[in-house]
């Protein structure tokens, strides 16, 4: 089964820039987090988990009672280049978490039974 990621120009441009030890340009890394919190939501369907990847995008996701007002309880977060390594499998979760580069509260916020995507 193909990834859909494989196939996003701004995904393999980012990994591209960052094997090679540069930051990605910004417009470039804003479209490869977006497009995989996209795929994210759409193997994860659910609105129980909040993923947030400031600054270029948040998305609910995961079976699970909704959250509708004010903070919600399950909330994972991490920077834009943690993202695209846990996302395309060159990080793995609890590597990620364990080392502090994944912030998560709430009962539900393991997310990794939907990763690599």
């Amino acid at each position: 089964m193909s990834s859909p990621h494989n196939k996003s120009t701004a995904v393999v441009t980012a990994l591209a820039a960052l094997d090679e030890g540069r930051t990605p340009e910004r417009s470039v890394l804003r479209e490869a987090v977006r497009s995989l919190l996209a795929v994210l939501a759409e193997r994860a369907p659910g609105r129980s988990v909040e993923v947030r990847v400031p600054p270029y995008g948040a998305i609910q996701c995961a079976p699970g009672p909704r959250h509708t007002r004010g903070n919600p309880p399950n909330v994972v977060e991490m920077s834009p280049r943690t993202w695209l390594e846990l996302a395309t499998g060159r990080l793995g979760w609890a590597e990620a978490v364990a080392g502090g580069r994944v912030q998560v509260s709430g009962v539900r916020a393991d997310i990794s039974a939907y990763l690599p995507l």
